[in-house]
């Protein structure tokens, strides 16, 4: 039988990357530190099923990394901190999780080297995604200016505002945060170590990821889980900038469909695919899609007009290669999955804190 440990597996996507791989034949066993951030109270109503082999440890001790190991013939690395706000100030917490944390693993690897290692990348090592300028050249290191300075769109030379283009794998990197800095170490690491000691590697770079089960009380979790929370206390989804910045939304069952086809299909090993719907929206237009959801469509969304520190402006996914190489695409219709999401949201109970996280950026200067 193939035996897969998932680091960080007994968070939002591992509990549901779990069953998916014991439906594929899969033993599975879960490295996890349970953090009280994402795992508080197990109010996300989430459990791993009772067929996974649980050990509560972290990635960074060498020890348990070991254990978790044995026998092991796959690995999804999912263990990280996660959010482009909170890495910006907690900067020694999240470069010893998830560079360190995925360096000590690799360390316990090269004695015991599996056939495959996936890792959960992100959208955000792109910073700014792919853009056209006014006469159609692609751009592909556009960057933003001073924000405030009277446009949030990235401009060409000429000061004409640049049009969003789905991006793709080949778009180079612009690491805007920490987080992005320790995603692309991560996908780096997997890619040149498994490589060289006969395993395969595959990066997956997810966007933004929704679903069921995700940490409602998380206030630096995916932006529909924060935007949840607040409209199931009452209050309005906070919208940075403008609220017209654009993304891309891909439901966690698509998610898994994706980490499967990576571990199983010969194509992908060292390789990196985009994991996205290939669709995309605006953040004020989803906050107001969610509301309607939950039955809350009188609370609309509350504009800020101001930005955060790591924040880009768009960024959607071109999913062509995933598409070619691997046969995936993303299958769910985000109406059905925005309803879904709602109706298991009117189930739980969530503590709002982005008030409190806005506070935290703005006392450090990281929202202007």
């Amino acid at each position: 039988m193939k035996s897969v440990l998932i680091t960080g597996g007994a968070g939002f996507i591992g509990c549901h990357l779990a069953e998916s791989l014991l439906r594929h034949g899969y033993h599975v066993r879960v490295l996890d530190s349970l953090i009280e951030q994402v795992h508080e109270r197990g109010e996300n109503g989430l459990r791993l099923p009772r067929e996974v082999e649980m050990i509560a440890g972290d990635v960074r001790d060498a020890g348990k990394v070991k254990r978790a190991l044995a026998g092991t013939s796959h690995v999804v690395h999912l263990a990280a901190e996660v959010g482009v706000g909170q890495s910006m100030y907690a900067v020694d917490r999240y470069v010893s999780v998830n560079d360190h944390g995925t360096a000590v693993l690799f360390q316990q690897l090269i004695d015991r080297p599996v056939e495959r290692v996936v890792v959960a990348s992100s959208m955000s090592i792109y910073g700014e995604g792919l853009y056209r300028d006014a006469d159609g050249n692609l751009v592909d290191d556009a960057v933003r200016g001073e924000i405030g300075g009277g446009s949030w769109e990235p401009l060409d030379g000429a000061g004409r505002p640049l049009v969003p283009a789905p991006t793709p794998e080949w778009k180079r990197p612009s690491l805007a945060s920490v987080y992005a800095l320790g995603k692309y170490v991560q996908e780096r690491l997997t890619l040149m170590l498994s490589a060289a000691y006969g395993m395969q590697g595959t990066a997956l770079r997810l966007f933004n990821v929704y679903g069921p089960g995700q940490a409602l009380s998380n206030p630096y979790t995916g932006v529909l889980a924060i935007f949840a929370s607040r409209l199931l206390n009452g209050r309005p989804p906070l919208v940075y900038e403008d609220g017209l910045q654009r993304r891309d939304f891909v439901h966690v069952r698509d998610v898994c469909r994706a980490f499967v086809a990576a571990l199983e299909h010969p194509a992908s090993a060292g390789k990196v695919y985009n994991v996205g719907s290939g669709e995309h929206r605006t953040i004020a237009e989803v906050g107001a899609l969610l509301a309607q959801a939950m039955g809350r469509a009188s609370i609309q969304p509350e504009i800020t007009g101001k930005a955060r520190s790591g924040d880009i402006r768009h960024c959607f996914a071109d999913v062509g290669q995933a598409e070619a190489q691997l046969g995936f695409r993303a299958q769910q219709d985000f109406s059905e999955g925005l309803a879904e999401l709602a109706e298991w949201v009117a189930r739980q109970q969530a503590s709002d804190r982005a008030e409190e996280a806005r506070r935290e950026l703005e006392v450090r200067g990281l929202v202007a």
